[in-house]
């Protein structure tokens, strides 16, 4: 299956309830999607930056304890990590609150490591990394990213692009738009959102899904409880069961992802990782934050769903 990589950004969360406490945890989308992949079974390093802080090398810990590999972590001076608020309504659905203005993973592709990282990239056989990630780097970055992934690519990586859209992180649409227009050109699997496309392109997102359709493997998560899957020129849309309640929608997509991944890297068919990724996502919208508690992993339903890894959490104490 080899050795997948995921690029992105960790940040301190703090998760405001419903009576005003708050609960510190860490998070970020390609992070939670590395964490709950190394949950089901899969061999993964996370790649980004971090300080030299204590809340730094507390996330390294975390990470370590869930079996991410951490040797690609590069650690900056005098820098702290990035940091967000999660709202939520009585709907479960989320509101965040960002500040990360200087935090160290911004730099990930303008440092004296970065030629060295972008080589290691070439090293591995698949690489995750979302609208989210791309956002971070600024336009110089953002080419040097965009360099190695190609690279990785030529050398037999196959890489999974989620669209994850925030506006807020993009100065200008017309940057997101050339970016993610690069991406869905390299990527093997996107991982699409009727919401996140109709932010980006308007009403009118379709034409640019339709030039990729016949190419790519698309999971295209609609509004309603289900997705479209297109792979191996067949289109067929995969439902959802309903969930009650909703307490938290954070790490949804995040979730679904890495359970789909998962299921792909098992060698199990698209539908089938349709349905696994369903599975873990109905189970993390019932809890507060990003990374569902280990008590609550679902192993059953996962083994339903055919995933045959990764049930008994064997590599965390």
């Amino acid at each position: 299956m080899g050795r997948v990589a995921a690029i992105g950004e960790c940040m301190i969360e703090l998760c405001e309830h419903p009576d005003g406490r708050i609960t510190r945890a860490f998070g970020g989308d390609t992070l939670n999607t590395a964490i709950y992949l190394a949950r089901l079974g899969t061999a993964i390093d996370y790649i980004t930056a971090l300080g030299d802080d204590p809340w730094s090398a507390e996330m390294l810990a975390a990470w370590q304890a869930e079996g991410v590999g951490t040797d690609a972590v590069v650690r900056l001076e005098g820098r702290l990590p990035g940091l967000y608020i999660i709202q939520t309504d009585a709907n479960g659905e989320r509101r965040f609150s960002y500040w990360r203005d200087r935090a160290p993973a911004r730099d990930l592709f303008a440092l004296p490591e970065t030629p060295s990282l972008c080589l290691e990239l070439g090293r591995y056989h698949h690489i995750y990394l979302s609208g989210v990630s791309l956002s971070l780097y600024g336009a110089a970055g953002r080419s040097v990213l965009l360099a190695a992934l190609g690279k990785a690519r030529q050398a037999g990586a196959n890489i999974a692009f989620d669209t994850n859209f925030r506006p807020r992180g993009w100065p200008e649409r017309d940057a997101a738009r050339a970016a993610y227009a690069s991406m869905l050109a390299m990527a093997d699997i996107v991982f699409a959102s009727v919401e996140d496309l109709s932010l980006l392109y308007g009403p009118d997102w379709q034409p640019v899904l339709d030039q990729h359709w016949d190419q790519r493997e698309i999971v295209l998560k609609l509004e309603h409880p289900a997705c479209r899957l297109r792979a191996g020129g067949t289109t067929v849309e995969i439902g959802a069961d309903a969930v009650a309640p909703v307490i938290d929608t954070t790490a949804a997509g995040d979730s679904f992802a890495a359970a789909y991944l998962a299921a792909r890297l098992e060698g199990k068919p698209p539908t089938a990782a349709a349905r696994a990724g369903h599975a873990l996502a109905r189970v993390v919208v019932q809890h507060r934050g990003a990374i569902l508690p280990r008590a609550a992993w679902p192993r059953a339903e996962l083994a339903a769903a055919g995933l045959s890894k990764g049930m008994a959490l064997d590599v965390v104490v």
